[in-house]
């Protein structure tokens, strides 16, 4: 089994404007460099609305407010650049609603790769990683939640999710230091 580390949303634009974004910096920082020593594939997934809002949808307040945020959401903006450390080999992929596989083409790289087991990190946990959970989920794909690598604006929400709906549906959730970054699924516990 091959194994994808997928990472949503960490970028300037959140981190630098919403604080729980922060305290997912450190983990994955460290994560990274034994990550990819252990072969694992590193996709970075970045939110951004095109500059002339061809792709935001009409009648959805919250989709506005990103992009009336200005350039912490707006492509080619400071503000979805990621804001961890990428090597050469990692895989940036661009996105314009909550999973990292809406409308992207993440399923594609990561079948090209072989990988059939994500562990998924980022912000928000009740919104990005949320979605691309199920979204991988029903995708075939096996799912690992890195809890300290995901944090949430509301901590109780985070909990519930990381206690109570992702073990519910049969997806591991570990600390990103107890994640043995492998390509075996086995090797994760």
């Amino acid at each position: 089994m091959t194994t994808a580390l997928i990472i949503g949303d960490v970028q300037q634009g959140i981190t630098g404007s919403y604080p729980f974004a922060r305290q997912v910096l450190p983990p994955l920082t460290e994560l990274l460099p034994r990550a990819r020593a252990a072969g694992v594939l590193v996709v970075f997934v970045h939110f951004a609305f095109r500059d002339n809002g061809a792709d935001l949808p009409p009648d959805n307040a919250l989709y506005r407010s990103f992009y009336d945020a200005g350039d912490a959401f707006h492509e080619g903006s400071a503000g979805p650049e990621i804001d961890l450390p990428v090597a050469d080999e990692d895989v940036i992929v661009l996105k314009r609603r909550a999973s990292a596989f809406a409308g992207t083409d993440l399923d594609l790289v990561l079948r090209a790769r072989g990988v059939d087991t994500l562990a998924i990190a980022g912000v928000a946990t009740s919104a990005m990683v949320t979605a691309t959970c199920y979204d991988a989920a029903d995708r075939g794909y096996h799912v690992t939640v890195l809890r300290d690598g995901c944090a949430d604006g509301d901590p109780a929400m985070h909990d519930f999710f990381m206690d109570t709906v992702f073990p519910s549906r049969g997806f591991e959730v570990v600390p990103c230091a107890g994640w043995h970054a492998s390509r075996s699924r086995t090797d994760n516990r």
